[in-house]
């Protein structure tokens, strides 16, 4: 019962913060729920196993690591006869719409934008929880970051890499 007790209250408390790194990963908030409660039912098979100074770090790792794979095999799924609606073009009276330009970077990079910038996690936090050089984290936050200036002139990002 004490098991139950503590996985409840860690999910209580952390499943809304893992919920918005999901959803700025894949996108869509219905993903980013199933995504959650899917990486919060392997976090409660290996609970016992976890030591609870790397509770956190594990839990986020999941949960990215689910939102990547949701996209993937959603990516086989949807498959059409037409070709998908390009971006409209962002002129300088258009609202700053974040949302639209994110969808615009591929899924690797929206996950480290979202664990430097939302969960604001070091270069080597977020290599760790991706499994990918630091070098990589650097290198695809810098893309990432020109890609979002050049869809949002008007954005002004105040830490850097």
């Amino acid at each position: 019962m004490r098991r139950d007790q503590q996985f409840s209250e860690f999910f209580a408390a952390r499943a809304p913060g893992l919920r918005r790194t999901a959803y700025l990963i894949v996108r869509d908030w219905h993903g980013a729920e199933d995504v959650t409660q899917l990486g919060f039912a392997r976090l409660y098979v290996v609970w016992p196993r976890i030591r609870p100074e790397t509770l956190e770090a594990y839990a986020r790792k999941v949960v990215v690591n689910e939102a990547l794979g949701w996209l993937r095999r959603r990516r086989r799924d949807h498959l059409t006869d037409l070709p998908p609606d390009g971006p409209a073009p962002v002129s300088d009276e258009s609202p700053l719409d974040v949302g639209q330009a994110l969808g615009l970077l591929p899924a690797q990079q929206r996950a480290i934008v979202a664990l430097r910038f939302l969960d604001d996690l070091s270069v080597a936090e977020v290599a760790r929880v991706l499994d990918i050089a630091e070098g990589t984290v650097k290198s695809q936050t810098s893309r990432a970051l020109t890609t979002l200036r050049a869809h949002l002139p008007q954005l002004v990002l105040t830490e850097e890499i």
